[in-house]
């Protein structure tokens, strides 16, 4: 073993960092990000009615926050990804498809949407709905085992009943 391997320092030097590793000196710069700071990202990049808010100035590792907006008789796509998924609803009302069953919500509520399962957000009411998404993508990015598809704006069952549907 050659310790003067730059791969074998760099090896060296992350253990060392692991094993200094202090959680309060090595504290994010940014503890506090507003809401205002969301970069918004429209239909153009997320093609449904919808808008989403990117915060990346979060400094979280395991997960990602984001703002999403979904206009009165707007939905998302119909969608599956690796990670789990929590939507808090701030406002409005609707429903979503999760897999074959259909839940109700309305402002208060939490929508949870498992890994891996087709899925899709209806606004049905008045107004605007406004939901804060909290989704652990970063952990798995991190592992090389994040993953996402879209199936575009169809419902599940529509999806479904194509033969090139993807099921597993």
């Amino acid at each position: 073993m050659d310790a003067h391997d730059p791969l074998m320092q760099a090896f060296f030097g992350k253990l060392k960092q692991i094993a200094n590793y202090d959680p309060e000196r090595d504290l994010p710069e940014r503890l506090e990000v507003h809401s205002e700071e969301a970069h918004w990202i429209g239909e153009d990049i997320t093609h449904n009615p919808g808008r989403i808010g990117c915060l990346p100035a979060l400094p979280a590792k395991a997960i990602e926050v984001f703002l999403q907006e979904i206009p009165p008789g707007g939905t998302s796509d119909l969608q599956r990804h690796t990670h789990e998924t929590i939507h808090f609803v701030q406002q409005g009302e609707g429903r979503s498809e999760i897999g074959p069953r259909v839940v109700a919500w309305r402002a208060g509520s939490f929508v949870y949407t498992p890994p891996w399962v087709w899925h899709r957000h209806y606004n049905e009411g008045p107004g605007l709905v406004k939901m804060l998404t909290i989704e652990a993508s970063r952990l798995m990015d991190s592992l090389a085992l994040g993953r996402r598809e879209s199936a575009g704006l169809v419902s599940y069952a529509e999806y479904m009943a194509r033969p090139d549907a993807r099921r597993a």
